[in-house]
């Protein structure tokens, strides 16, 4: 367990590690939970697809392709809960892949209407 504040910033830094220096990672979604278990019933969105859910969310420059940093603001669930967890799914690319998913960024889809 790591111990914060509320609203103290935290920042996070997730490292692939692998014999391949042809890798790039990035951080798709992460989501928060009060149970370590459970990631759907209660969750708070942090980011989806690239994109920022969460205002205090941010990406952080990474000294090497293999480093993906993020930070967000300590937050809790409604004083009924004492802890969060963290679920987030990270990509793995190859290096300069430009058209791979890694490099496209935020990506928002958007549903059209049956009519359209």
């Amino acid at each position: 367990p790591y111990y914060v504040d509320l609203n103290q910033n935290l920042f996070l830094e997730a490292s692939l590690h692998s014999s391949d220096q042809n890798l790039t990672v990035f951080v798709d979604t992460c989501v928060a939970s009060p149970n370590s278990s459970d990631f759907r019933t209660l969750v708070y969105e942090l980011s989806k697809s690239g994109c920022a859910s969460d205002s205090t969310y941010s990406l952080y420059p990474s000294p090497r392709s293999d480093v993906a940093r993020f930070g967000f603001n300590a937050f809790s669930f409604v004083n009924q809960f004492p802890s969060v967890f963290l679920r987030c799914e990270l990509l793995v690319c190859r290096y300069h892949d430009f058209p791979s998913r890694c490099y496209q960024g935020c990506v928002s889809r958007f549903r059209r209407n049956a009519d359209s």
